[in-house]
């Protein structure tokens, strides 16, 4: 039986070079079984958490604020797989990103205050590709599964790619096919 996998893409180019790594990552995981559901999140109209914990009474819509992340919360519920995906922008994740991961809080509030297991995957794209370039973005994703309690399940680091189409013909785009489609 094929994953629930959710996209959040945190890239505000809509056919940037995060864009293109989503759409290697669906289209192997399409062919592998599994359903994907994509947020493109700078399209969204999500303000950031407001850090009133009083969330989490309607698990269909749990955060206090309504706004886009009623689009995001009932596919999150049911999803088998998070894919946060987004370029790097100084050493994290872009602030489109950053603020539907932070208004998830809302969800796990509902959850009394434990996320439920997930796998998740993280895919960014960068201008430089040294690995100290990455190694801020690599330890947060890390700290942020092990404070969540979700699994790793693949991380794709796409360096060299700054601007729109850099990606176009580089490796990394069969590696992204390969992650989606290797999913068990």
């Amino acid at each position: 039986m094929g994953k629930k996998i959710v996209v959040l893409n945190g890239s505000p180019r809509k056919h940037g070079n995060t864009a293109a790594l989503i759409d290697r990552f669906t289209a192997g995981a399409q062919s592998a079984g599994h359903s994907v559901t994509r947020f493109n999140i700078a399209e969204m109209n999500i303000s950031p958490c407001i850090g009133c914990l009083k969330g989490g009474k309607n698990k269909a819509s749990p955060c206090t604020q309504k706004d886009d992340m009623d689009e995001i919360y009932p596919a999150y519920e049911t999803a088998d797989i998070i894919v946060l995906a987004s370029p790097l922008y100084f050493w994290s994740f872009t602030a489109q990103l950053k603020t539907a991961i932070d208004r998830i809080f809302a969800a796990i509030e509902a959850n009394g205050y434990a996320a439920p297991p997930k796998d998740c995957i993280m895919l960014i794209a960068a201008g430089d590709s040294s690995r100290s370039n990455f190694q801020p973005m690599i330890d947060y994703y890390k700290s942020f599964l092990s404070n969540i309690g979700w699994t790793d399940v693949g991380m794709l680091l796409a360096g060299g790619v700054n601007e729109i189409g850099d990606i176009a013909g580089k490796p990394v785009l069969e590696e992204a096919a390969a992650l989606g489609a290797g999913i068990k």
